[in-house]
């Protein structure tokens, strides 16, 4: 073809472009405002993974952008945004004024992305606004007061951000706002008692903040609220306010680790209440005798300094599901009518946590039936238990866990043949259908057991979704930390044709949009004791493209006029792409007399002692690499939790195009597992290079990692003794790769990220891709000098950076750093601030106390010294400063044998403290474990004389 027809070509194309891209200009429905708003919002956002990639400056919003709904406004001729739906799209960046612009706006959904910056301000001129949902992103700054004047606003999710400063006082002239969630955030000062003004407020969620001064008497005056859920903040010296036994909507009461005093007030007036928790607090004087409402399910008072006697009016809770009284100064006799006098509905079950009292007798015979959990370790009565036939109940036990966690798989239908693809068996019926999953976590149930409430929680959901009973089946259930519960349900469309399915087994696409709106505009019905709910996402294979469709209002239609552009636009919208693909196609052929002879380089992969996995069964393994089966992701790409042919249970990390991980790292990551084998590192069960596929598979860690451990804000308790478990773990596997591996190896990567966590917390380190052999004894000074310095910021050591040397002490530098992130619970840098700096900042200005981490617990101040003194050497600037690993491990070792008896219960079971290689005179044999009396496990009170403790703030 000659280069003048090309030319000729090349034109009609440009003329073409131009042509289409002008007339469907002309048809632009969307109001000219809200384009340029919508603009300026899509150049303030990162999208990584291009969820966002037809966000184009040709196309009309309401038309083309995904997750972007629309309604349109007859009169006006323009269509309004109604809704903006990002959630969980891997976004980062920042949220732009602009919102501000978007008038007709009624939600704003950003949720579970990693968005920073601030709240713009501008967001509180939308008058229109009823939903404001930004959980889970890196949002910081304080609330501006403009937020306080949406008219229409009925919630407030704002939860699992780094937000800070106080609650702005304009919160209070809010009339429709029913949801105040911003639980896990930075929010300081006092609550304004101005508050208790807000006529609908019925969920009032700031646990896990920074609050202060006292708990105002005023919120008793509102309404309407159901939940006052303040766990984890400081009000100290603060009391229960008696008024609040005057709210009488009000169904869960949950105010621990608050730093309250006083005693318990009254309750009983309270003729709903479900949920009661005010433990870890300084509470005294005695148990109210009056006997609380009948349909309480859960009583938590442990961990303060209450004394007396048990009240008999446990005895009369039908409904009763726990009952903690643990860690206080309870006398007398345990009430065995707790249990004898209460019918037990089918999977009901019972825990009554009596450890560490002073209760001396059983008031009757002590045979429970076997639904009863009973725990009296730490009880005097527990002194004769070869006597009283109780020493099985004399067991120490962590009271901490919840009852209910559920897998509820489908069962199979042998007859029948398996199902294809993304399809899967009815779970009341074999035939195959198209399930649509929704991930969803209660943010604040009213229950401590989920079985007994099975039926009721299916009912409820059908009946919010109106679908029939055999359409929905629970996947799975599980408690997380808070207490929360997370639950994954599928809905199958029905066995026989209806207008709601389509004739492939599978919903159709208004069905697909109508049961994704219920959750994704929180429409469903309020429930008592199942409370609000987060959406965490939808699992919709074969359904992706129906779930963010502009929508279209109930009885609006498009006019003759647009109906023309959309026509006109598809009409060259093909032109343009048979155009494409003709000019494609003669710049390939141009180019295949190159190409041909020049196949694709590849990496050997034979690799002796390493399993070879084919792509359909890792395919098979992780029901087609469903995002149910996702557990993480990063620049390589996704990692999947997957059961093989034979059962074993494995994370399997998939590349993804373009991924940062290359083919050198893919195979550096395989040979160096092949022939490493420690209890500290990861296992490579095998790997998959079939086509484009890189695949490696390794044992699954059920913890993930200790980024997620230390990221999850509302995590569980993680004691000092399991984080020098966890420190210790981390440092000998790597101590092993200097020392022990043949020949030795650097890692060049250790992070927070890398080191995992299996069912016990012992530590694995992960991920070899950019590993290097270390230098040779005799050439330690000089190690390896690299051209690349490869890593990740925070944790890189600052003289390999500035001179390329390359030593083991690059790894003590990152190990020191995750050792501050394990004490701190900070990132390594955060809003410009680097970790090392500021914890030295802190030691130097005698402020220790103030960095560590609050969810640590009480702790010995002598341990958390040797351990942050050895994490600040080991993160020196100068590498000849740092300790070599052998000598972290043995400090590491002489600390954990120093930690008081009273701070080790969460220290694994199977922790050795004996170092491969380590003779018996070694330091650590010098140490002996001390021991303390102590009234309380949460060391509310410590006796005097004995290592001091120091409760975080």
């Amino acid at each position: 073809m000659s280069r003048g027809r090309r030319h000729s070509e090349l034109i009609l194309l440009v003329v073409a472009l131009s042509t289409c891209f002008s007339a469907y200009g002309q048809q632009m429905i969307t109001d000219p405002d809200e384009v340029r708003a919508l603009e300026a919002i899509h150049g303030s956002l990162e999208d990584p993974v291009g969820y966002l990639r037809n966000w184009e400056k040709e196309k009309d919003p309401c038309t083309s952008w995904s997750f972007v709904h629309c309604l349109q406004n007859e009169t006006e001729g323009y269509q309004h945004v109604k809704e903006l739906r990002l959630m969980n799209l891997s976004l980062s960046g920042t949220l732009a004024p602009e919102l501000g612009q978007l008038k007709h706006v009624e939600v704003l959904n950003f949720m579970w992305n990693s968005i920073s910056g601030s709240i713009p301000k501008e967001i509180g001129s939308i008058t229109a606004l009823r939903l404001l949902l930004l959980s889970g992103n890196q949002i910081s700054g304080p609330l501006a007061e403009e937020l306080g004047y949406l008219p229409n606003l009925s919630k407030f999710q704002l939860d699992l951000n780094d937000i800070s400063g106080p609650i702005p006082k304009s919160f209070a002239n809010l009339p429709k706002v029913a949801h105040f969630h911003m639980n896990n955030n930075s929010i300081s000062g006092q609550i304004p008692p101005e508050l208790s003004a807000l006529p609908r407020l019925q969920h009032f969620l700031l646990d896990n903040n920074n609050l202060s001064g006292y708990l105002p008497p005023e919120l008793a005056l509102m309404p309407n609220l159901t939940i006052l859920q303040l766990d984890n903040n400081n009000f100290e010296g603060s009391v229960v306010p008696a008024s609040y036994s005057n709210m009488s909507k009000l169904l869960k009461l949950s105010l621990r680790n608050c730093n309250l005093q006083g005693t318990i007030p009254d309750l009983s007036t309270i003729p709903g209440l479900l949920y009661l928790d005010l433990s870890r607090n300084q509470l005294t004087g005695n148990i109210p005798s009056n006997k609380l409402s009948d349909n309480i399910t859960t009583i938590i008072l442990s961990g303060n300094m209450l004394n007396g006697s048990i009240p008999l009016n446990f005895s009369v809770l039908p409904n009763l599901e726990r009952l903690s009284l643990n860690n206080n100064r309870l006398s007398g006799f345990v009430p065995t009518t707790i249990w004898e006098n209460k019918t037990f509905s089918p999977d009901a079950k019972l825990r009554l946590n009596l450890q560490r009292n002073l209760l001396s007798d059983i008031s009757g015979i002590l045979d429970p039936p076997p639904y009863v959990d009973i725990m009296l370790y730490g009880n005097p009565v527990c002194g004769n238990a070869n006597e009283r036939q109780i020493i099985k109940f004399c067991r120490s036990k962590n009271g901490e866990e919840e009852y209910g966690s559920l897998n509820n798989s489908i069962p199979s239908c042998a007859a029948q043949q398996p199902c294809n693809n993304y399809f899967e068996h009815v779970p009341d019926g074999c035939f195959c259908a198209a399930p649509f999953g929704v991930g969803l976590r209660l943010r604040s149930p009213s229950i401590s057991d989920f079985p007994p409430h099975y039926s009721d929680f299916e009912q409820w959901i059908i009946k919010s979704v109106d679908l029939d009973h055999h359409q929905i089946h629970i996947d799975s259930v599980a408690w997380q930390s808070g207490p929360r519960l997370r639950l994954f349900l599928k809905f199958f469309p029905p066995s026989t044709n209806d207008s709601r399915t389509n004739d492939f087994g599978k919903f159709n696409d208004s069905e697909i949009i109508r049961i994704a709106n219920k959750f994704a505009m929180f429409n469903l019905s309020g429930s008592d004791i199942f409370g609000p709910y987060d959406l965490l996402n939808f699992t919709a294979m074969g359904y992706s493209s129906v779930l963010f469709p502009p929508l279209g209002g109930g009885k609006s239609r498009i006019s003759s006029g647009t109906l023309v552009g959309i026509v006109f636009g598809s009409i060259c919208a093909a032109a343009v792409l048979l155009m494409a693909i003709i000019f494609v196609w003669l710049k390939m052929c141009r180019r295949s007399h190159v190409s041909k002879d020049q196949p694709l380089p590849k990496f050997p992969m034979r690799i002796e002692g390493v399993k070879a996995v084919g792509f359909k069964e890792l395919e098979a393994a992780t029901n087609s690499f469903s995002s149910t089966t996702e557990i993480g992701q990063g620049g390589y790409g996704k990692v999947y939790k997957g059961i093989l042919a034979e059962g074993t249970i494995v994370a399997i990390k998939r590349a993804k195009q373009g991924s940062l991980q290359g083919e050198k790292e893919f195979y550096t990551e395989i040979e160096l597992l092949s022939r490493l084998h420690h209890r500290n590192l990861v296992s490579l069960v095998g790997y998959c290079n079939e086509g484009s596929e890189q695949m490696l598979v390794y044992e699954f860690m059920p913890n993930g990692s200790l980024h997620d451990l230390l990221s999850a804000r509302y995590r569980e308790h993680l004691s000092l003794g399991k984080r020098l478990y966890i420190a210790l773990g981390a440092a000998r596997g790597i101590l092993y790769l200097h020392t022990e591996a043949d020949p030795p190896i650097i890692h060049r990567d250790i992070k927070a990220n890398n080191i995992l966590l299996d069912s016990k917390f012992t530590a694995k380190v992960s991920d070899f891709g950019i590993s290097r052999l270390a230098p040779l004894p005799d050439d330690e000074t000089s190690g390896h000098l690299c051209t690349d310095v490869k890593g990740t910021p925070g944790y890189l050591d600052p003289e390999y950076v500035s001179t390329h040397k390359l030593t083991e002490r690059s790894d003590v530098y990152s190990l020191g750093v995750v050792f501050l992130e394990l004490l701190t619970g900070m990132r390594p840098i955060s809003h410009g601030r680097n970790i090392v700096q500021e914890v030295n900042a802190a030691c130097q200005s005698g402020m220790i106390s103030s960095i560590i981490d609050r969810s640590i617990g009480p702790y010995s101040l002598d341990c958390v010294k040797k351990f942050l003194d050895l994490a600040l050497r080991c993160s020196l600037d100068k590498q000849k400063d740092r300790p070599l690993m052998l000598e972290v491990v043995r400090e590491l070792e002489s600390i954990t044998y120093m930690l008081p008896a009273a701070f080790d219960n969460n220290i694994a079971p199977d922790l050795d403290v004996s170092t491969s290689g380590m003779s018996s005179s070694s330091p650590t044999s010098a140490y002996s474990r001390h021991t303390l009396t102590y009234t309380t496990m949460e060391g509310i009170e410590l006796v005097s004389g004995v290592i001091p403790s120091i409760r975080p703030r």
